[in-house]
């Protein structure tokens, strides 16, 4: 039997030279590729709205719509770097400053990476928003230049604080006089501006992008271009890609998930010591990114969030499907379990709207005729893959039990 280093190095060794993958890293999502294909208009549109910046001038803000994976974020990178490109050649003092609000979803750090990225520190915690705001502004004006703040996924902040930050931002040219911003607001929401306060609505949307989804033939193109970069020639056999693309097309032309299927297939292949990636390898892809993806999202969620979410795989198991109703009765159970306080009807379907709008759920509302409206509420993740989480999940622990069981059928239900 091999000692436990043994093996670790024999692992390590057969990693060092990888026989599948030229440049991995290529297929990552914070790679910016030099050729975005079928992304050409909304490059030439978002270059047009930020060339202003070249004179000095403070180019409009700019709000860009489109679903998750339809190429928002790497357009908006690689406008940005070739803008930086310029202005430096030019001498022009041009900065970018790129926040993912998913990863800083409170105000207080959404300003404070602002104020960091302009080389101003603020403790973690301890100040206001309107002191952090204040400190920005003074430190923005004794740096001259223009400053192109992206928020990207920004109907995170909107749905859990408001608009009240971006009703600043919106306005901080106001308060400049030697320093010029401007905002650019990404989200997978094309509501959102609907719902914004109108003095933001106005001044956000002062240009508007919408990005279509990808098709299966388009999905395809991305992948032979990014192959190209991250595998080796000969390792991909011929129906990968397109097997690759047309799952991706299913889910509303995402090339995120495309790329990532293409990734982790040539990642299992790698583990098995294959020398090719296969068909097999992309199905079983498929599974795992799922399981991930599921594992992710329901991490992030926050804990009467799991509850709704719970509530609803443990009433629509068996018949796939439950009323909002009958999700808040569930919810009310598992929180009196637990000796929670709960929330209210409206805050559970806000929730539920939530879920469906990051994919765990699907949510329709159907007429019952005189008797109203009601909405359906199906399962869109693996009830398994759920269910393994929440029953892990520490602040859930004392009803894991009653989770399993009510989740997964397994064992007897408590209900």
């Amino acid at each position: 039997m091999k000692a436990a280093s043994d093996i670790i190095d024999e692992i390590f060794e057969n990693f060092e030279q990888s026989r599948i993958f030229r440049d991995r890293e290529k297929l990552l999502p914070d790679y910016i590729p030099e050729v975005l294909p079928h992304r050409e208009n909304e490059i030439k549109r978002l270059a047009m709205i930020l060339a202003p910046s070249l004179r000095g001038e403070k180019p409009n803000n700019a709000f860009i719509y489109g679903l998750t994976g339809t190429g928002k974020t790497a357009v908006t990178r690689f406008v940005l770097k070739k803008l930086s490109e310029k202005a430096g050649r030019k001498g022009i003092k041009i900065t970018p400053i790129y926040i993912n609000i998913r990863r800083r979803d409170t105000p207080y750090r959404v300003i404070a990476d602002i104020a960091e990225a302009i080389g101003l520190r603020v403790p973690f915690t301890g100040l206001s928003v309107g002191e952090v705001y204040k400190r920005v502004l003074t430190k923005l004006d004794r740096r001259p230049g223009v400053y192109i703040i992206v928020l990207d996924e920004i109907d995170f902040l909107v749905r859990r604080h408001g608009d009240d930050l971006l009703y600043k931002l919106t306005r901080i040219n106001e308060d400049l006089k030697r320093s010029r911003v401007s905002l650019i607001g990404i989200t997978n929401s094309t509501t959102l501006i609907d719902s914004l306060d109108p003095r933001v609505k106005s001044s956000l949307g002062e240009e508007e992008i919408v990005f279509p989804p990808y098709n299966a033939e388009q999905l395809k193109d991305i992948l032979e271009e990014r192959a190209r970069e991250a595998f080796y020639d000969g390792v991909l056999d011929p129906d990968v890609i397109p097997l690759c693309a047309a799952l991706a097309a299913r889910e509303h032309g995402d090339a995120r998930r495309a790329l990532d299927l293409l990734r982790v297939s040539g990642e299992l292949a790698e583990r098995k010591g294959d020398r090719r990636v296969t068909r097999t390898h992309v199905l079983q892809a498929r599974i795992e990114i799922e399981r991930d993806r599921v594992a992710e999202v329901i991490k992030t969620l926050p804990l009467h969030g799991k509850l709704v979410l719970a509530s609803i795989a443990i009433v629509s198991r068996g018949r796939g499907k439950a009323t909002t109703g009958e999700v808040y009765d569930e919810y009310r159970k598992l929180v009196k379990m637990l000796g929670l306080e709960e929330v209210t009807f409206r805050r559970v379907s806000g929730i539920i709207a939530e879920l469906d709008m990051l994919g765990i759920i699907r949510a329709r509302t159907i007429s019952r005729g005189r008797y109203g409206k009601t909405r359906i509420i199906e399962l869109a993740a693996d009830p398994e893959a759920i269910n393994g989480v929440l029953v892990k999940d520490l602040a859930l622990e004392e009803i894991s039990g009653y989770l399993e069981a009510g989740i997964s059928g397994k064992g007897h239900s408590l209900r």
